[in-house]
């Protein structure tokens, strides 16, 4: 059993303990979402500059699909907008 003398949890602990929960939550959601993006993009990237390369033709849809995992990480930062307000 663990003793914490006579220290008492009180409503202002309570809610910067809840203030904290939420940014955790907010920075996890944008953190994560930026990781995978990431990981998503390494490999579209390397793909996209190779088709580039060999038929500079396919270039715009190459940017296009090079762009598009760039929305998750907005997806994240609207839920961690969510979160905060």
């Amino acid at each position: 059993m663990v003793d914490f003398g006579t220290a008492e949890v009180t409503l202002e602990m309570v809610q910067a303990s809840q203030i904290g929960m939420k940014a955790l939550g907010a920075a996890l959601a944008v953190g994560m979402t930026g990781i995978a993006s990431a990981i998503a993009e390494q490999s579209i990237g390397s793909a996209a500059v190779g088709a580039t390369a060999e038929n500079r033709d396919v270039f715009g849809l190459a940017l296009l699909l090079t762009v598009i995992p760039e929305t998750i990480v907005i997806f994240g930062l609207v839920v961690a907008l969510l979160i905060l307000f």
